[in-house]
């Protein structure tokens, strides 16, 4: 989260006409918000004053590269502002939540279950499986060489390789959670497993961080965000990912927030000033 260049606050004219952007960047897309940095206090969260919205593609620096993630939040951030009727010179602050993952170490097991991406990649290996005879059939050979307009699951290897972005991969978890529905044991198998997955690593952020308490009975919040955990599905991946959790620590409290996470960001920013200028005034 930044203000102005010189680490100082805002004056109070700078609020009048200014904006705060809030980013939530992620493997899948990325959205910008841009928000009156005049604005009361809202009296609910949904009824916060949006100017505009902006949404770009994938932000994760593990997935594209540095270059392509700094490109990615230039380009959301200067469409919002072109959106509402501004430029960068009206901005008060920024806050973004951009996903990543910092120790080489952790990478490639958050990279094959935990995000869309390793959904998808899973449902591409189980279609090749099938085809060679290596592994069961499934119904999702029919239902991703369709949502790909492909003839063959002899072309999703060259599909992949043109471009292995996660967010285009990503984008084939639909085609897999409607084939859980439909009954297909190989996407339900795919989805228990991420599932499982999911849930111990949770597990194991509680424990490191002692949130449930020395007899792992206390309660603890756990946020549910994310394109995977947000869907509203028959095939419940949040609602599954939560079972798993309560049989280990009965303390969890599942929250779905009120807004979205570009908001919450913008949001923080525009807190954290109207504090900073509450001490500056001696209010």
């Amino acid at each position: 989260m930044g203000g102005y260049e010189n680490g100082d606050s805002p004056a109070a004219a700078a609020w009048e006409g200014g904006v705060i952007l809030g980013v939530d960047g992620g493997t899948t897309s990325t959205v910008c918000v841009c928000l009156p940095a005049a604005m009361p206090p809202p009296e609910a969260p949904g009824s916060v004053a949006v100017l505009s919205r902006a949404i770009a593609g994938c932000s994760n620096r593990n997935s594209v590269g540095e270059n392509a993630a700094l490109e990615t939040l230039e380009q959301v951030m200067m469409q919002a502002l072109t959106t509402a009727n501004t430029d960068r010179s009206a901005v008060v602050a920024v806050c973004l939540s951009v996903s990543g993952v910092n120790h080489p170490s952790d990478q490639q097991r958050m990279l094959d279950w935990i995000c869309g991406y390793g959904i998808a990649a899973q449902a591409l290996t189980a279609v090749i499986k099938a085809h060679d005879g290596r592994g069961p059939q499934t119904n999702l050979t029919r239902d991703i060489i369709r949502k790909l307009e492909i003839s063959s699951p002899d072309e999703l290897i060259g599909w992949a390789y043109a471009d292995p972005s996660w967010a285009r991969i990503a984008a084939l978890v639909p085609v897999v959670v409607s084939a859980a529905e439909d009954g297909d044991k190989v996407a339900n198998t795919i989805l228990h497993d991420a599932v499982q997955e999911l849930a111990e690593s949770v597990v194991a952020v509680v424990r490191r961080l002692t949130l449930c308490g020395e007899d792992g009975k206390d309660q603890f919040p756990l946020v549910l965000v994310g394109g995977v955990l947000e869907g509203n599905k028959k095939w419940d991946i949040s609602g599954e990912v939560i079972k798993c959790i309560s049989k280990v620590f009965p303390g969890v409290c599942p929250i779905r927030p009120e807004v979205e996470p570009a908001i919450g960001a913008a949001l923080l920013a525009w807190s954290h000033l109207r504090k900073e200028s509450k001490l500056q005034n001696g209010s």
